[in-house]
């Protein structure tokens, strides 16, 4: 009787219109990977207050925006099944790729202990740890994902969080918030030519 209505069950799932199937597994992950793009959100709406950088501010204030309707996008593409009605669009930075590198002295850094000593520094720290929360999330789920037009959507976003966090690394370098050290030139040689190309003719 039971594996009756097991194989029952499993026959009315399996024939479910495609576009409104998902996963057990696959609704989990979804879960959690919006609730971490749901927390990025909520605590914007806290750093915005307290960011002092005018630059800063409206690097926030572009990104918030962007994932606002990244998380509209991913919303309709989970309870329709469909193409959503705004496709996953490109975040492109005003930014350029140049990269400040070396180590200047500074102090210890230690843990603030009262809101008067969280600063900008802190709070581009805050805003690069979040994207980087959701770009981990996002590839967990969409590589189990089985819905096709969710798994597309969590996929196609995984870039635009990685470039908006490229972005908040250029304002860290830029400000020495995120300092970059460099092996010595020969020891960097020795690292990229420690790997060689396959030779001979690829299978194709």
């Amino acid at each position: 009787m039971f594996n009756q209505q097991q194989n029952q069950n499993f026959n009315e799932s399996s024939q479910m219109p495609a576009q409104v199937s998902h996963g057990g597994h696959e609704l989990f992950d979804s879960h959690e990977a919006i609730d971490g793009l749901v927390g990025a959100l909520e605590h914007s709406v806290i750093y915005e207050q307290h960011i002092q950088d005018p630059e800063l501010k409206q690097l926030l204030s572009r990104q918030k925006s962007y994932l606002t309707q990244m998380y509209n996008t991913i919303i309709d593409a989970l309870q329709t099944g469909q193409e959503p009605a705004v496709k996953t669009q490109t975040y492109n930075m005003p930014y350029g790729n140049d990269t400040t590198y070396g180590m200047e002295p500074s102090q210890p850094k230690t843990p603030a202990q009262s809101m008067n000593e969280i600063n900008d520094a802190c709070y581009s720290s805050f805003m690069m740890g979040h994207l980087k929360g959701c770009a981990s999330h996002f590839t967990t789920t969409a590589l189990e994902a089985t819905n096709p037009v969710l798994r597309r959507v969590f996929a196609d976003s995984i870039p635009n969080l990685i470039e908006m966090a490229y972005e908040i690394f250029l304002y860290q370098n830029k400000n020495k918030y995120y300092q970059v050290p460099q092996l010595k030139q020969e020891d960097m040689q020795n690292y990229i030519n420690s790997f060689g190309k396959v030779q001979g003719q690829m299978p194709h």
